[in-house]
Order: C-alpha cells, then sequence, then structure tokens
C-alpha cells in the first residue's frame, strides 16, 4: 500500500490575542491520498482555514507533524516555505485578487515571472490554464469585463499554471450566484478527474 500523499499527526495551532490564547486546531490527525478530492465542513471559527494554511506553508503549526509527498513541512522555516509552496501549491481565495489593470491573460502570467522561463514558454503555459477552465475567448478581457464566476476561474487558471501537486480552496464559491458557482464547480470536477489532490473548504 503506497505512502498517504498528505500526513498530519497530533497538529497544533495555538497563537496569542492579547493575552488569551486561540487554539484554532487541537491534536488533529489525517492522511490525504493523492489524487483525493476532500471537503471541509464546519461553522465559522471551527479552523478550516487555519488548517489550509498549514497544508499551504503559509503557517507553521506549534505542535505536531505535517508531511506533504514526503516533505517534512513542519521543519520548514519561512523561506523555505514560501520557495516550496511556489513550486507544489495552488491556493484559490475566497475573493479572486485579481489585478484590475490586467487583462485574465497578464493574472495568470504574472507568477511565472517569478521563475526562469521564456516568454514562449509563459504564453504556452498561461494558454494551457486558461484552455483548462475554459476561458480562451477571454483571456484579453480586463476583471471588470468579466462576470464573477469567471474571474474565480481565472484565479483558478493562475494557479494551474504553476503545475501544483495540491490545489486548496477556501471557500471558492461563496461570493457567487447559482450559476456561477455551477461554473467554478464544474472546472473544480474537471480537474479531479485528471487525479490533481484537491481540498475544499465550505
Amino acid at each position: 500500500m503506497s505512502e498517504p500523499f498528505i500526513k498530519a499527526t497530533g497538529l497544533t495551532k495555538s497563537f496569542l490575542k492579547g493575552k488569551q490564547e486561540i487554539v484554532p486546531i487541537k491534536d488533529i490527525s489525517f492522511q490525504v491520498n493523492s489524487g483525493e478530492f476532500i471537503s471541509l465542513m464546519g461553522p465559522s471559527g471551527s479552523g478550516k482555514t487555519t488548517l489550509l494554511n498549514l497544508i499551504a506553508g503559509i503557517d507553521s503549526p506549534t505542535e505536531g507533524t505535517l508531511l506533504i509527498g514526503s516533505q517534512p513541512i513542519h521543519e520548514m522555516n519561512r523561506e523555505e516555505l514560501t520557495k516550496w509552496r511556489s513550486l507544489h501549491v495552488g491556493y484559490i481565495f475566497q475573493l479572486y485578487h485579481l489585478m484590475p489593470v490586467l487583462t485574465a491573460f497578464e493574472n495568470i502570467e504574472l507568477p511565472l515571472l517569478l521563475h526562469n522561463l521564456s516568454r514562449s514558454e509563459r504564453r504556452e503555459k498561461v494558454e494551457s490554464a486558461l484552455n483548462q477552465v475554459g476561458l480562451s475567448d477571454r483571456q484579453n478581457h480586463f476583471p471588470k469585463e468579466l462576470s464573477g464566476g469567471q474571474e474565480q476561474r481565472v484565479a483558478i487558471a493562475r494557479a494551474l499554471c504553476m503545475k501544483p501537486k495540491i490545489m486548496l480552496f477556501d471557500e471558492p464559491t461563496s461570493a457567487l450566484d447559482p450559476e456561477m458557482i455551477k461554473e467554478v464547480l464544474d472546472v473544480m470536477v474537471n480537474l479531479a478527474k485528471q487525479g490533481m489532490t484537491m481540498i475544499v473548504v465550505t
């Protein structure tokens, strides 16, 4: 039997707010296999986003271990986590975080500028990601010219162009109307069918 892709053991995260200790996650253990589609459900304040941030390497656990693809994420410093995250994790936030002065194509291309890629290599990656989310015909549109569902799909494409091993979604449809929700869910289901490991907070 193969090793789980994500393995957390005794994971705890605490922080101080004034003099009060806040513990959103306490002593949790779980495993996620490669290619699984996991949904995290719970009320506001139950620690779902905190857990995503730990998996993404945005934050570090106070206690416990977290292995992702055999990498000990819990032992990495901030610089190591930043580099690891840029290579392995796609994080889709509740808000789209698109630059309003850039086209859909340019928004997707933006993180690629931090890597040693030629212009043609960047274009190939962006066009492939746009095609995956069904927005090839909107690449030259600015965010204000897109619907909410299309903006979220651009955000997904921006993450996809880095070829991440994990896609994390933090309430990706909460700000969308039902028709737009279907657009985004269709993209997510197609990605899951391709075998991408996905964790969705809802």
